[in-house]
Order: structure tokens, then C-alpha cells, then sequence
């Protein structure tokens, strides 16, 4: 999907990137990413965002066709992330005239990101702070800590659009929209738990605010333009937000050293769906990706953590996904766990102390040891924690 007017005088002029392997340097996007830019053509003209650096030149092209041979009167920063404030220096300098608009906090970033002194040409705006351009009016909304604590977002009067900065973003370039067969949440779930999750209250904070305006689009800095069915996505983030589970279900995140804590995590999937309806999802972190992982453990309800001793601990993998479930702040939810040991088992119990230090986790018996090997006793101890998980469906 690629966009050219959005709305009356409102231009799209972002670059999607398919050569990225890794976002942010560490999150998979086999289907790239956006980097999404946008051109308000009025009596004063706006620049919303830059683009990577590393796509600056074609984003100049488009730049320049939208403006067809105007001059860019403001810049408006809401975010100084490189992916985003990668072409500030150079647009900046382009256009020695142009006004550079962002968010107090912003400033100081200006100093550490680009060579050039820009402090002359910044203006700073506060929380419902307005410019106008002529027909259009932006005004303005902190955002801080959505997901830095530069963020502004941006509400245009006439078109009634949110810039909605990374809220509301999703992994996937737009000319790869069709190959996305899953839909817009799932990309935007893993994107919003991986980057924005930490961050539910600030969010929450943000979702007050853009309840008191009336949108008829939003304008995200990844991914598609919403102007459809809002409430959805507007509910899904206020669900996210408040680490409340999206869906019932049962999530299964194992790791396996020799192959007997696998069997048993999938044996475990095999014996609920025997004895319930209960939607169940398994993960091998080890292999899949993990940060798809953390997704599907705060999509759904229920846990379980299989994992087999090691080091007198727990296999490095599963202390890892934990890890970033504790950063994201993983929180409300029911968790159980399948332990494997030869000698002296004590993942259960390393697992069990990390996940109680997060908040309102309920911890699911019983604790299934596996020796060793699945043997009857263990198919037998997996139907009894299956008979606990699905109690309540």
C-alpha cells in the first residue's frame, strides 16, 4: 500500500526500507519497515518528521515532488530517533530558512544528535500549544516516554488527523501490506510490546488525551495510516496498556536441551486441547523468535515456562526471555511451570522466584518435574497442571 494525499493538503511522503535486516537492532522484520513522512501544503508549509538516514535521498525526492518547487516553512520534530530524526541535519541545512518545531526536551537531543547548531532556528511548543499554517492548524501533545522522552504527537484541526508519532506504528513496509496475511495486530502487537510496552501509563496518559479530540485518521510514524474502524485500534492499545490479556488463551514458551523438555511442553499443548477449547500457542525460544515470544506471553492470559536445569540454574535462553519480560513489565497474569533435571533439578524453582517479583502473577500448581525423561508419571503430571490451567477456561 503506498499513499500520495492523505487528506485536503496533507501529502505522504514516507520510504519504506526493505534492506533493514534487524529494527533497532535486534527485531526481525522480514517484511521491512516504514519510515513515514509527511508533507501539510498550505499558505505556510510543514514538514511532519524525517526519515533514516540511510533512506534520505529518496525521501528527498518525494520531498521535493510534494512541494513542487515551494519552500518548506517548519519542520515538526515529534520524535528524534534516528529512524525518524536521521535527515534532520540534512533537510535542515537544505532549507537555512526553514523553523525546526519540537518539544522542550527535544533541544538538548538537537546538541547530541547533529554537528550543526540549530538552536537559532528551534521553536519550542508546550501541550496544547497551536500553529497555524493557513487552513490547517496543528496543535500540540506531549508524549513523553511514547517511547522517549522527547515524544510530542501532533492533532491537525481541519483534517482532524492525529500524527500519532510511534504510537499506533507496525513492522511491515507499506509496498508489503497484501503479504501481511495476519492483519494489522499482529505486527503492531509485537511492535507495541517489544518498544512501547515498558511504557503503559505514559500511554495510558496519551489515550486520555486524544479522547478529548475528534480523529478521523491517524497518521503513525511505521506503518499503514489508520482512517477506518478507529475505535479498534484505539481499544487494543488501551487493552495493551493496561497489561490486560487480549485474549483467553494459554501461551507455552520452552527450551530443550536434548529434546525432553519439548516433548513434554508439546505434550502438555496436546493433553488441553484433548480437554478444553482453550486457544494454545507454544514457542520454542531457542529457535523462534523470541521477541514474538514476549507478543504471544502478554497477548494471552497464561503461561507456562518449560525449561530444563542447567548450571545448577535455568538453560541461559529461558533466563534471557524472562529477563524481557521483566523489562517490558510483564504484570496480570496466571503462570505455571514444567522443570527438567537428572540429578537436581532447580529451574522451577529459579523460574518461579523471577516471575513472582513481577506484578499480580499468579502462580499455577502444580510444578511438573520432568526426570530425565517423559515417562507415564510425567504424561500423568502434565494432565493434572492441564486440569488447573483450563479450570475456568
Amino acid at each position: 500500500m503506498k499513499y500520495d494525499m492523505i487528506a485536503s493538503g496533507v501529502k505522504y511522503i514516507g520510504v519504506d526500507d526493505l534492506d533493514i535486516d534487524l529494527f533497532e537492532g535486534q527485531y526481525e522484520v522480514p517484511l521491512g519497515v516504514s519510515y513515514n513522512s509527511y508533507l501539510i501544503d498550505d499558505e505556510k508549509v510543514a514538514i511532519m518528521d524525517t526519515v533514516d538516514a540511510t533512506k534520505a535521498e529518496e525521501w528527498a525526492k518525494n520531498l521535493e515532488a510534494a512541494l513542487g518547487g515551494k519552500t518548506p516553512d517548519y519542520l515538526i520534530v515529534q520524535h528524534l530517533e534516528p529512524d525518524h530524526g536521521g535527515s534532520v541535519q540534512y533537510i535542515m541545512e537544505k532549507y537555512p530558512n526553514m523553523t525546526a518545531v519540537c518539544s522542550q526536551k527535544a533541544v538538548a537531543m538537537f546538541k547530541r544528535f547533529f554537528d550543526a547548531d540549530f538552536s537559532s532556528r528551534i521553536q519550542v511548543v508546550k501541550e496544547g500549544e497551536t500553529l497555524s499554517l493557513g487552513e490547517h492548524t496543528l496543535q500540540f501533545f506531549m508524549a513523553p516516554m511514547v517511547h522517549w522522552p522527547e515524544v510530542m504527537v501532533t492533532y491537525e484541526q481541519t483534517t482532524k488527523i492525529l500524527f500519532a508519532a510511534d504510537g499506533f506504528g507496525k513492522f511491515g513496509a507499506l509496498c508489503k501490506e497484501e503479504e501481511d496475511t495476519e492483519g494489522w495486530a499482529c505486527e503492531a502487537r509485537r511492535y507495541y510490546f517489544n518498544i512501547v510496552g515498558k511504557y503503559g501509563a505514559m500511554v495510558q496518559c496519551l489515550l486520555k488525551k486524544a479522547a478529548t479530540l475528534d480523529i478521523q485518521q491517524i497518521c503513525p510514524l511505521h506503518g499503514p495510516v489508520l482512517s477506518e474502524n478507529l475505535g479498534y485500534y484505539i481499544g487494543l492499545y488501551d487493552t495493551w496498556s493496561k497489561y490486560e490479556p487480549e485474549d483467553k488463551g494459554i501461551f507455552i514458551a520452552y527450551c530443550s536441551l536434548h529434546g525432553n523438555t519439548a516433548q513434554a511442553a508439546l505434550k502438555l499443548a496436546d493433553i488441553i486441547r484433548e480437554k478444553s477449547d482453550v486457544k494454545v500457542a507454544t514457542s520454542d525460544i531457542a529457535r523462534d523468535d523470541l521477541h514474538e515470544a514476549v507478543e504471544d506471553a502478554f497477548r494471552y492470559d497464561r503461561m507456562v515456562l518449560c525449561a530444563p536445569t542447567y548450571d545448577g540454574d535455568i538453560m541461559p535462553i529461558m533466563g534471557d526471555f524472562i529477563n524481557l519480560l521483566r523489562i517490558k513489565t510483564y504484570q496480570n497474569r496466571k503462570v505455571a511451570f514444567v522443570e527438567n533435571g537428572t540429578w537436581a533439578p532447580a529451574a522451577g524453582k529459579k523460574m518461579r522466584e523471577q516471575m513472582e517479583a513481577m506484578k499480580n502473577i499468579t502462580i499455577v500448581e502444580p510444578l511438573v518435574t520432568i526426570e530425565s525423561t517423559v515417562k507415564a508419571k510425567t504424561i500423568a503430571d502434565l494432565t493434572v497442571l492441564a486440569e488447573a490451567l483450563t479450570a475456568d477456561k
